[in-house]
């Protein structure tokens, strides 16, 4: 299995996801990752803009799943940024 870290960003079919699962899990196959997208509809909070290798996307929370593990490969972090997508998955939980 990919060795992943919360806030990892990682290719998965020819999209950048970014790793929200935490660290404290059990290894498991799958992960829960959200997509980084260059162009979606935002939403304040929900859709936070995130710099990646000096380019700008946007979280697509509402689009979060969990996918394997195998099928990532880590190409980066955004854990500076962790305290938005952090906050735009509370925003999606509990709409706050």
């Amino acid at each position: 299995m990919e060795q992943l870290s919360r806030y990892d960003v990682a290719h998965y079919k020819g999209v950048l996801m970014v790793v929200v699962e935490s660290d404290l899990l059990p290894p498991d196959p799958a992960v829960v990752v959200i997509p980084l997208l260059p162009d979606y509809p935002a939403v304040k909070l929900l859709n936070p803009d995130i710099q990646f290798e000096a380019m700008r996307f946007v979280l697509a929370t509402r689009l979060i799943a969990a996918v394997r593990r195998a099928s990532l490969q880590r190409v980066g972090n955004v854990a500076e940024q962790g305290n938005q997508i952090t906050r735009a998955v509370d925003v999606l939980m509990a709409g706050v």
